[in-house]
């Protein structure tokens, strides 16, 4: 064999035995990924009773995430958001004589939509979409 056709067939075979690991590396991630998100369809948090009590249901672990729920069933106009502050991870809490999201650690402050009124944070809170079916507050990825 001369020594070019060897050289060839090494190069060949390196590229052969490193195509398999690129393509396993590239679906690993594309799969951690999606596995990795949230549910995209509707999921229950509460129910309706618990909303109307305080005006609010807070729960940690959801299938979506933290969520945190703000209104009442008669008015149908629910507020959910993802209650962990981007600044450095404390639970928001709803000032509804404000209309605002506080943050109890450091003051930060967020309008009705998550997005940023008053740092230190500098990111938006994680929205939701909310609805009321039957008895049950229902949330699911905005």
């Amino acid at each position: 064999m001369k020594r070019r056709d060897f050289i060839n067939w090494v190069g060949l075979g390196w590229l052969a035995t490193s195509l398999p690991v690129a393509i396993a590396a590239c679906s690993s991630t594309s799969t951690t990924s999606s596995s990795a998100s949230t549910p995209r369809e509707w999921q229950k948090v509460g129910t309706v009773a618990e909303l109307d009590k305080t005006g609010e249901i807070l729960v940690k672990d959801s299938p979506v995430g933290a969520v945190l729920v703000v209104g009442k069933s008669s008015k149908k106009d629910l507020i959910a958001v993802d209650p962990t502050c981007p600044h450095q991870g404390c639970t928001v809490e709803w000032k509804a004589n404000k209309d605002k999201f506080v943050c109890p650690c450091h003051d930060s402050e967020f309008g009705v939509h998550g997005q940023v009124e008053k740092g230190p944070a500098e990111e938006p809170l994680k929205t939701y979409m909310a609805k009321i079916e039957g008895n049950s507050v229902v949330v699911k990825p905005a």
